[in-house]
């Protein structure tokens, strides 16, 4: 994308972590920025700091897992501003346990944030970046997207998915000559709250009465590991920029941690790749 400065960008989950940086930056570079979360305190106090940082900011509450409040984030976005040029897939939660104990509430809570949200985004702003001189989307998949860590199904299910959903568009795209581009964002570890995602799980896809005393201790176990590896990932602002800079080059995969001291999501990438070349079973890859 050759022009930043006055574009108008449309973020989901963007009141806190990946989100809200994104946000930020795209701020700071000039843009108009519209954010939906669902959590409504902090999007109220994210459209605050963003706008006495000088950011032209709009909140918009928003459940990604429903299409007609994603239809009117749109609507936001077109009556404050008139057009969408970039549009972020970001919104995400996180959910496991083992495959087959997992309650069904927890897959579709998480697939209804992670892979429907992305339907619905995809579905409701591609035909208006198409309008636009050019535009861009951002699908926020991750590293486990890419390689299948264990206790992790739903999660790793969602994000798999929003990596082909991205691929797939950037083929449609590219065989129909259009003028909008994508990026799959791939994030190792980084340091945002996705540890506490159940703090916005809604009540009706609750599943604490569904675990016994164990699954529950494996829960919280799982729970206080991931947040010692999440406190000391990679800051979401150095994120945003490496998303940044990918929608001015237009490049497809943005994989964060490539090339950095904590890169052993390579390593875990090859060896996957190596064994669907040599059709050897899967290596164990303990991203947690």
């Amino acid at each position: 994308m050759q022009q930043i400065e006055g574009r108008v960008a449309v973020i989901t989950g963007g009141a806190s972590g990946i989100g809200l940086s994104m946000a930020r930056t795209f701020g700071a570079s000039g843009m108009k920025v519209v954010i939906g979360d669902v959590e409504k305190d902090a999007l109220d106090g994210a459209v605050a700091a963003l706008t006495a940082a000088g950011v032209d900011a709009l909140g918009v509450a928003t459940d990604v897992t429903d299409p007609a409040q994603m239809d009117a984030l749109a609507r936001a976005a077109l009556d404050a501003h008139g057009a969408v040029h970039v549009f972020c897939n970001n919104a995400g939660v996180g959910g496991g346990g083992l495959s087959w104990e997992a309650p069904l509430s927890t897959w579709e809570w998480v697939l209804g944030v992670n892979l429907w949200g992305v339907i619905h985004g995809v579905r409701t702003f591609m035909p208006i970046l198409l309008e636009q001189p050019e535009g861009h989307i951002v699908n926020t998949a991750s590293v486990a997207g890419l390689v299948a860590a264990p206790f992790m199904g739903p999660y790793n299910a969602s994000k798999h998915a929003v990596v082909a959903i991205s691929e797939s568009l950037h083929h449609e795209l590219a065989l129909q000559a259009a003028n909008v581009h994508v990026s799959v964002l791939c994030p190792g570890w980084v340091n945002t709250r996705i540890a506490e995602s159940e703090r916005n799980r809604p009540a009706h896809l609750d599943d604490s009465a569904a675990l016994t005393g164990e699954q529950e201790q494996q829960r919280e176990v799982m729970q206080g590991m991931l947040q010692s590896m999440i406190e000391t990932g990679m800051s979401p602002d150095v994120v945003a920029a490496k998303v940044l800079d990918a929608i001015r080059t237009d490049r497809f995969w943005i994989l964060t941690h490539a090339g950095t001291d904590d890169d052993m999501w390579t390593q875990a990438v090859n060896r996957r790749l190596d064994s669907v070349r040599d059709g050897t079973n899967p290596a164990l890859n303990l991203l947690v």
